[in-house]
């Protein structure tokens, strides 16, 4: 990437929004007008370049998160900036009486990125979980009411979406949910096996996730998503594919599921698909499956908005042009292997595919790694207990990405040295 493509230093630029407060002060008055769902922010960050952002306070971090897989093109990027100045200037919303171009040319970039045969469409949302609440619409079209979703599954957190989510911390104080969802472990072939054959004529739909994003980074293996393709093709339901976090170009290919040889009845995207730009999307896949919902069935107020929808072509032509897809297949490859070569005792190894990974540790530490990471300038995030996840823009360099490597064995010892004094692993 050239530094016009990544944007310009800022380094020294600590006031861009003419802000002068410091971070206490945005966090105390946080504190009393938001709803705590979050919990309390790690900083109030002001502005940001390239792979970099900076806090109300000047300091600057390499931002090895994205905004959770967001940012595809990181921060300020010239394509995307242009794109949505251009859009603002001429229409932002329109009601869903109407259609825009930008609409249309997303949708059909999406539909030939994701190689879906002739009869396919999208439906646009504003999220990932707004595009769940889709798909499981879609899947009671069917006339069926039993979904089947992993263990460890993330999906969202509106009703629909919450009952597919695993985490129970997540789905108890909302109970009663929608009915009918059946957990499987994940990536467990004879379970998944056993549980459609369980259902039976009820299943609607198998709804997965290629990669497992809150779980902790952990993928599926290609026999695991080939079966579950036979065995719904055989029990006359649905695969749903949730590329919500996995998709558009961050593993290397457009899609997860491209590299394990399945072709997906529908598949959910929202996060990197407009570089930031809420926005969310179902992709179904044949006439057959996009026929399933007809007009008044089901709706969105902005999916679809030209702003947003301009922002996705932007992306999605960025990516291409800059061959983004093989240069986040290259920078993942050069961070595990480097990871790798530290030789650490505590690191047990990086999984995970392209610019999604998370570097597990032997010891319960990565809070810890997490909160010093911070301190030192890197924005990284503990996935589990024993694992940090790393999801960068696709435009990040080696270079950057070496800077954290080198870091890192000094970050992994202060924490175990911080948790042995605490009285936790040594």
């Amino acid at each position: 990437m050239s530094d016009a493509t990544r944007g310009t230093d800022v380094s020294d630029r600590s006031d861009m929004n003419g802000t002068s407060s410091h971070t206490g002060e945005w966090l105390g008055r946080y504190a009393a007008s938001l709803i705590p769902v979050f919990g309390v922010p790690q900083t109030v960050l002001s502005h940001g370049q390239g792979c970099y952002v900076v806090d109300v306070d000047g300091k600057r971090y390499l931002d090895l998160l994205a905004g959770i897989a967001v940012n595809t093109l990181g921060h300020g990027h010239p394509a995307l900036v242009d794109a949505v100045t251009k859009q603002a200037s001429q229409l932002v919303h329109i009601s869903n009486f109407f259609t825009s171009p930008p609409q249309v040319e997303l949708a059909e970039a999406l539909l030939r990125v994701a190689e879906a045969p002739a009869g396919s469409g999208v439906f646009f949302a504003n999220s990932g979980t707004e595009a769940i609440e889709a798909a499981v619409k879609l899947s009671r079209r069917t006339g069926r009411g039993t979904i089947i979703a992993a263990e460890g599954a993330f999906h969202g957190r509106s009703t629909g979406a919450l009952a597919l989510t695993w985490k129970l911390a997540y789905r108890e104080p909302f109970a009663p949910l929608i009915g009918r969802v059946v957990h499987v472990p994940f990536n467990d072939e004879a379970a998944l096996s056993a549980a459609v054959a369980e259902v039976g004529d009820d299943l609607a739909a198998v709804i997965l996730e290629p990669i497992q994003g809150e779980a902790g980074v952990n993928a599926s293996s290609t026999a695991y998503l080939q079966l579950a393709r036979e065995l719904t093709t055989a029990a006359g339901a649905l695969l749903i594919l949730d590329e919500i976090q996995c998709g558009m170009g961050r593993t290397g290919r457009w899609f997860a599921y491209q590299s394990r040889g399945v072709v997906p009845d529908a598949i959910t995207l929202a996060k990197g698909l407009a570089g930031g730009v809420p926005i969310g999307a179902l992709v179904t896949f044949g006439a057959q499956v996009t026929g399933l919902l007809s007009a008044g069935q089901h709706g969105s107020t902005f999916g679809g908005n030209p702003l947003a929808c301009a922002a996705g072509v932007a992306v999605v032509d960025t990516i291409e042009t800059d061959g983004l897809l093989e240069h986040a297949t290259a920078m993942g490859a050069h961070l595990a292997e480097r990871i790798a070569a530290l030789g650490h005792p505590a690191i047990a190894g990086v999984r995970g595919e392209g610019l999604l990974r998370a570097v597990a540790f032997t010891e319960p530490v990565a809070a810890q790694v997490m909160t010093l990471a911070r301190e030192a300038g890197f924005i990284v995030n503990a996935v589990a207990p024993d694992a940090l996840r790393l999801a960068p823009p696709l435009v990040i360099e080696a270079h950057e990405l070496d800077t954290f490597i080198a870091a890192l064995p000094g970050l992994l010892d202060a924490a175990l040295a911080d948790a042995a004094l605490a009285g936790g692993p040594p």
